[in-house]
């Protein structure tokens, strides 16, 4: 029974998994939009919702901790320039998760996940 399981293992190891949610998230701080799967977009959210939450108190341990999340330098000056005094005021839901079509190859759910 899978009561009080709440991660998303997105059929892959731990390891795997980290790589790509790091990769993802990287992404889309980066672009601001990430075209991906349905499951892969609610495995992303939380993810990147607790580094937007990091980024709005810019100490530098906060930068360190997600130094340790994202793949890029420029990645992190711009979640502490540009994200997180972004979203100062707002209390947290910093991404949007929007249905598009169904990938022809494999019938997959596809979804944009973005920052509001």
């Amino acid at each position: 029974m899978r009561h009080r399981k709440k991660k998303t293992t997105l059929d892959r190891e731990a390891s795997h998994r980290r790589a790509l949610l790091k990769n993802l998230a990287t992404s889309l701080v980066l672009h601001e939009k990430v075209n991906t799967t349905d499951a892969k977009a609610k495995a992303l959210r939380p993810f990147v919702e607790r580094l937007v939450t990091r980024a709005k108190i810019p100490t530098l341990a906060n930068r360190r901790l997600i130094l340790a999340q994202l793949l890029t330098q420029g990645a992190v000056k711009k979640m502490f320039e540009v994200i997180g005094p972004r979203y100062q005021a707002r209390a947290g839901g910093y991404t949007r998760i929007t249905k598009t079509v169904v990938r022809r190859g494999d019938a997959a759910q596809m979804a944009v996940i973005e920052f509001v």
